[in-house]
């Protein structure tokens, strides 16, 4: 039932949330609200070359402690709160952000991990250890802002319009399975990647021991957050690109590979399938994600949820609702329903285009 629009400048140019503060407030029977979020990229100029650590604590305590256990393991180059208006949404948690560097190389090479291994261990460490502090957002030139309210609430409390980013992702959330709390609402985060999601992984347990063996901790309480984690191993730790990764998360029916004359497609797509299996995500779904190199779309196999993507003059756009795409352009040049399982994938270059999807 929930809300989906994301945005992308493929030649980098920045602009404020207004255009996809409309897309996504259109949306607004989709949720309930409960919980709504954005997540925005190229947004901290100055600061590009930093993680940006986005922290939310039930007290100036736990704010207190998670700052200690930063400074522990970071250098950390600037700390501030995170400005919000209070009259938008006056009970909320206190928020922080942490611009921050991770120590020497030899201090990393130790556990034979790179920077951003480094810095994903030591945020799921931070949520596990640190009582009543969650960091929501942590990778570089970008940021994710979330709560509970309506898409309107958070966008006005975080005042997002004194932020630029030429890319954003936007959710309205209707939860049902698991409860509306600051932590749970969308997009999740795992360093670079940000995932909007709509709909229910029933494959919830299967997919959350699998990472759980690869080294990573779930703490959300919501089903969602294990897509942004499934990212993270796939495309960073194991190097598969976008469409491979997207393959073994919804990868076709046996049946339809079988189809295929391609016979290296198939041997490839049955490989997939057959490593990534407790990868594979089951249920209902529709997923927008972002990440350093651009943006892209996928759904489950049957299509039960919704997703429609248009490209104009450099840009590429997503929503759950063709309505929400006018919102952010007038006039559209090519608009496209992907088909069931299809990924559509926007990339930031001057020769990008729009892959995938049907045209409509």
């Amino acid at each position: 039932m929930c809300g989906i629009a994301g945005l992308i400048s493929l030649n980098r140019i920045r602009e404020n949330g207004s255009r996809i503060k409309k897309a996504i407030v259109l949306q607004n029977e989709r949720g309930n609200g409960l919980g709504a979020g954005y997540g925005v990229y190229g947004i901290y100029p100055g600061y590009e070359n930093l993680y940006a650590i986005h922290i939310m604590a039930s007290s100036e305590e736990a704010i207190n402690q998670a700052a200690v256990f930063i400074r522990r393991w970071f250098k950390v180059q600037k700390q501030e709160p995170i400005p919000v208006w209070e009259k938008a949404i006056r009970d909320h948690p206190y928020f922080q952000r942490f611009f921050v560097e991770t120590p020497e190389a030899p201090a990393l090479c130790s556990g034979g991990q790179n920077e951003d291994g480094y810095v994903l261990e030591k945020m799921m460490l931070m949520n596990k250890e640190v009582s009543g502090a969650y960091a929501f957002s942590s990778g570089k030139d970008m940021g994710v802002f979330k709560g509970v309210g309506t898409p309107r609430d958070i966008y006005d409390f975080f005042m997002l319009d004194h932020y630029e980013g030429y890319s954003w992702l936007a959710h309205n959330r209707f939860p049902t399975n698991t409860p509306g709390w600051w932590g749970g609402a969308h997009p999740f985060n795992a360093l670079d990647w940000s995932i909007v999601h709509n709909g229910e992984i029933s494959s919830y347990g299967i997919n959350l021991r699998y990472l759980e063996a690869q080294g990573y901790f779930c703490h959300l309480q919501t089903d969602s957050e294990v897509i942004a984690y499934l990212f993270d191993l796939l495309v960073r730790r194991h190097g598969l690109g976008i469409l491979e990764a997207a393959a073994a998360l919804a990868p076709p029916y046996w049946a339809t590979v079988e189809r295929l004359e391609d016979s290296e497609r198939q041997e490839q797509l049955r490989l997939l399938r057959i490593i990534y299996e407790p990868a594979m995500l089951n249920g209902p779904f529709a997923v927008l994600a972002a990440f350093s190199g651009g943006m892209f779309s996928l759904t489950d196999n049957t299509k039960l949820r919704p997703m429609t993507v248009a490209a104009q003059d450099g840009y590429t756009y997503f929503a759950s609702e063709l309505s929400a795409l006018y919102e952010m352009q007038e006039n559209l040049q090519r608009v496209v329903t992907p088909r069931a399982g299809e990924p559509v994938v926007a990339l930031y270059s001057k020769s990008a285009a729009l892959r995938g999807g049907e045209g409509a």
